[in-house]
C-alpha cells in the first residue's frame, strides 16, 4: 500500500474529504500539509470518514449537557451575562461560554453558520451556541500542548485549567463551534464548564429556551460552523494515532 510519511495515502485523502478540505486543495497540495496538521485532521474527522470503523471512546463523556431550543429563544442575552457574571465577576457578554450575540448581530452570513444562522436579517430565529462538551477525542483538549483542557472531577465537563493555560489559542480554532473564549485580561482560554453541575444560564433564561441534560452526543446534531483544524504536538499525535489508525491503516504500518 503506498504511503506517505507513513500514513496511507487512501487514509490521508479519507482525512481530508472528512475535514472540508478535498475541494479546496489539490491532492499533492493536501499531501504537503504537515504529519502533525494530518493527525488533527484525522483527529477530527475519522469518525465520519470510516463510519464502522469510527474511534473508540476512551474518556468518560460528561455527565450532562446544554440543549438549546432556538424556536423559544428571544435575543435577550441574559443567558450571557449569568455565565460571565457567575464565573468571572463581571457583565462581559463577549466572553460568555454561551454565544447568543453572534446569532442576533449577524444574518445568513453570520460568522459561524452560513444559511444555518438565520439571526434578526433572516426570519428572526437565533439559533444558541452551546458547547456540546465532546466526546472522546475532544477537538479543543487534543489541540491543547499544555494538557490544560481536562475532565470537571464532578460533571465530567471539559474545563481549562487557568494554572496551566499559556495563552497559545490553539484550542480556539480546533473547536468547529467556535465555542472557547479568551480572557484578554487574565490571558486564558475558557469554556462551559457546566458551572459544576448547575448551569447559570439555564436558570437565568426567561424563555425557558435552554435545558440542562442528561448528556447526549451533540456533535452530530447539525453540521460545524467551520472545518476544526488544529495543530498537534507529534508526541500527543503519536498517542492518539496507535488507538485512532483506522485497521487497515495500522496493518500497513
Amino acid at each position: 500500500m503506498h504511503t506517505i510519511r507513513g500514513f496511507p495515502a487512501t487514509w490521508i485523502e479519507h482525512a481530508a474529504k472528512a475535514s472540508g478540505f478535498e475541494a479546496e486543495l489539490s491532492r499533492r497540495g493536501f499531501l504537503k500539509l504537515s504529519v502533525c496538521t494530518l493527525s488533527g485532521l484525522a483527529l477530527l474527522g475519522l469518525g465520519n470518514a470510516f463510519g464502522e470503523n469510527a474511534p473508540l471512546v476512551i474518556l468518560d463523556n460528561a455527565t450532562g449537557c446544554i440543549l438549546a431550543d432556538p424556536t423559544r429563544c428571544v435575543g435577550c442575552q441574559r443567558c450571557e451575562l449569568a455565565c460571565t457574571e457567575f464565573n468571572d465577576g463581571r457583565a462581559q457578554p463577549s466572553l460568555a461560554r454561551i454565544k447568543i450575540a453572534r446569532a442576533v448581530n449577524f444574518g445568513l452570513a453570520g460568522p459561524t453558520g452560513g444559511g444555518a444562522m438565520h439571526g434578526d436579517f433572516g426570519d428572526g430565529l437565533v439559533v444558541q451556541g452551546v458547547c456540546r462538551q465532546c466526546p472522546h477525542p475532544v477537538p479543543c483538549a487534543t489541540a491543547c500542548p499544555q494538557n490544560a483542557i481536562t475532565s470537571d472531577p464532578k460533571t465530567g465537563a471539559r474545563v481549562v485549567d487557568p494554572a496551566l493555560c499559556v495563552g497559545c489559542r490553539l484550542c480556539q480554532p480546533a473547536c468547529p463551534w467556535d465555542m472557547l473564549s479568551f480572557d484578554e485580561e487574565a490571558g486564558v482560554a475558557t469554556k462551559c464548564f457546566l458551572c459544576h453541575g448547575n448551569p447559570k444560564c439555564v436558570e437565568a433564561c426567561p424563555a425557558a429556551a435552554l435545558r440542562y441534560v442528561p448528556w447526549q452526543d451533540l456533535t452530530r446534531d447539525g453540521s460545524p460552523g467551520r472545518t476544526g483544524l488544529s495543530v498537534v504536538a507529534p508526541e500527543k499525535a503519536k498517542a492518539c494515532l496507535d488507538c485512532h489508525l483506522p485497521a487497515d491503516a495500522k496493518s500497513a504500518k
